[in-house]
């Protein structure tokens, strides 16, 4: 006689078993050729938010957040000129810091994370940005995405700053299908090589930002359309 109670939780066990994670759909020698082709177009690509030094990469950075690179430009043009160190910014203080950056969504949180991360390097860090992921993250306004953006440019570490256009076309292209933000960067440091991981993430943004848009991708002018397999990859005779 078969057991009830070990059949149900038999099926109960396959039910909820986790699906496979999706892979790549390009092979190594085809990831390769994406990634040397993003390099011979663009050697030394740059980040778009303006900075003067760790300090000022890290409040840009944190300012982005649902904002546009050009609009937190324009909003940190004078800030910059004015507080460019963290004694400096806290000398400022909180309500002239939102003044400065009051054309920007989100202006009065982002103001008091500003503050806040200013007196947090002062008592904690010496005034100086931290080098590790753990210790940016402590920072008030600082999430995964931002640390890694300072990490790369500002430290010259080979970290993957999953933002919305990279994300977007990591799942649209196929590269590294990913339900959340860290599937697709950790999916991404598995199969990018170690020669381009410095500078990956800024190829992959800036190529999602102008050519992969969201609502009607470039084709035309895609320097790895002959090895694109996504599913939205349209036909250059009917661009």
């Amino acid at each position: 006689m078969v057991d009830a109670t070990k059949t149900k939780k038999v099926a109960s066990s396959s039910s909820t078993r986790k699906k496979p994670v999706s892979r790549s759909r390009y092979s190594k020698a085809e990831i390769y050729e994406i990634f040397a082709a993003f390099e011979k177009d663009n050697p030394e690509p740059e980040g778009e938010l303006n900075h003067s030094n760790e300090f000022t990469l890290l409040v840009a950075v944190v300012l982005s957040a649902q904002a546009t690179d050009a609009g937190v430009n324009k909003a940190t043009k004078h800030l910059f000129q004015i507080a460019d160190t963290p004694e400096k910014m806290v000398a400022l203080g909180e309500d002239k810091i939102r003044e400065e950056i009051r054309t920007i969504g989100l202006y009065k949180n982002k103001a008091k994370n500003t503050f806040l991360l200013s007196q947090m390097l002062i008592e904690h860090h010496g005034g100086q940005v931290p080098q590790t992921r753990e210790e940016l993250e402590a920072l008030p306004g600082v999430g995964r995405k931002t640390a890694n953006v300072v990490l790369n440019i500002a430290f010259g570490q080979p970290t993957i700053a999953v933002d919305t256009h990279l994300f977007r076309i990591a799942n649209r292209l196929g590269l590294a299908p990913g339900k959340t933000p860290l599937d697709v960067e950790l999916k991404l440091e598995k199969i990018i090589p170690q020669d381009f991981m410095q500078h990956a993430h800024h190829w992959l943004i800036l190529h999602g930002r102008y050519i992969c848009k969201a609502r009607k991708p470039a084709c035309d002018r895609c320097i790895i359309y002959d090895l694109c397999k996504s599913k939205e990859k349209i036909l250059k005779d009917t661009a």
